[in-house]
């Protein structure tokens, strides 16, 4: 009796301990420990592409400005993995080249595309019906990828070259998207990829008309889902918001930190994406750690965010840009 009598004594002892205010803590703390190694585990699985990945096989992939860079990277990945190719580009020489590349590995009729101005509604309706037409087949993932880049500032650029700019980073996925919504919407089956980029979050000099054309799609892609989320869609949406990648678009920006901000390659960013795309993810940013810049201009007074910005060289960034104009 002694002895079960000593027991309860400890057991009300490790109980009370247990809602002290130091046991409290002490749980308080395991837990958050636990759930931020579980959080880095998932964020490592995710980025290294090791999640659960849907398959792709004999689904028809729309690209837009797939004829180079990353485009075309992430055309020649999809066709590897069994996927059917429709690509338009405003480029009809570097469109053939692709096309024949990727006929030539994976099969005669696995890629088609045609010459297309993404920000003429009518060339895109045109495009997407060839395209239907040549796969017999609706698009189930579409891939907003057409891009152009000024690099001026705004006293500098010209009005052609302010409204180019918007019209294809922005505006042109109001036009591809209204032309197969629809279709995955009644199939209950569909995914809408936007092509974005972290000056889609973030000003950057020289980068007035680019920042205001990407501050518009990741606002259209974030809209957008809302849209589906309502209605409960099966159609999924992806943003992607890289860094600078190496594929000549911004030829001549720096990173001040390239350890920290690496000048992201063509390949990694390539695959990267495809990875999101198969695991179904809902934003990108890379690299990892600019999730942090987002972070603090969320969080912390616009003085601290604009001296962090200037102290890391984002302000410098575009300083010694040469870049192309051709779509990408």
């Amino acid at each position: 009796m002694d002895k079960l009598q000593t027991y309860l004594t400890k057991a009300q002892d490790a109980l009370k301990n247990f809602y002290t205010k130091k046991g409290r803590k002490g749980v308080v703390g395991i837990a958050a420990i636990s759930l931020g190694l579980l959080y880095l585990q998932y964020q490592i699985r995710k980025h290294n592409g090791w999640l659960q990945k849907k398959s792709v096989r004999d689904e028809h992939i729309f690209i837009t400005g797939g004829a180079s860079g990353i485009g075309r990277n992430m055309a020649l990945r999809f066709a590897k993995l069994g996927a059917k190719i429709s690509i338009v580009d405003i480029n009809e020489i570097a469109l053939d080249k692709v096309i024949k590349e990727i006929n030539s590995q994976f099969g005669d009729k696995t890629a088609t595309g045609t010459v297309c101005d993404v920000s003429d509604p009518k060339s895109v309706k045109n495009a997407i019906q060839l395209c239907v037409n040549f796969h017999m087949k609706t698009i189930d993932i579409l891939i907003n990828n057409a891009g152009v880049v000024s690099g001026k500032q705004i006293l500098n650029n010209t009005e052609e070259s302010i409204c180019r700019s918007i019209n294809i980073n922005t505006t042109a996925h109001h036009w591809t998207v209204r032309e197969v919504l629809r279709d995955m919407i009644q199939n209950k089956h569909g995914h809408i990829v936007t092509i974005a980029s972290i000056a889609g979050w973030v000003g950057v000099r020289g980068l007035a008309d680019y920042c205001a054309s990407k501050f518009g799609a990741v606002g259209f892609d974030e809209s957008l889902r809302f849209e589906l989320r309502a209605t409960k869609s099966n159609v999924k949406t992806t943003c992607i918001c890289p860094y600078f990648i190496n594929t000549g678009m911004f030829d001549g920006a720096k990173s001040k930190f390239p350890l920290l901000f690496p000048i992201l390659s063509e390949n990694y960013a390539s695959q990267r994406i495809v990875n999101a795309v198969l695991q179904e993810e809902t934003v990108v940013i890379m690299p990892i750690i600019l999730n942090f810049a987002i972070m603090v201009k969320a969080i912390f007074p616009t003085s601290i965010y604009d001296n962090m910005m200037e102290f890391f060289g984002v302000s410098e960034s575009m300083d010694h840009f040469k870049g192309r104009t051709q779509s990408s």
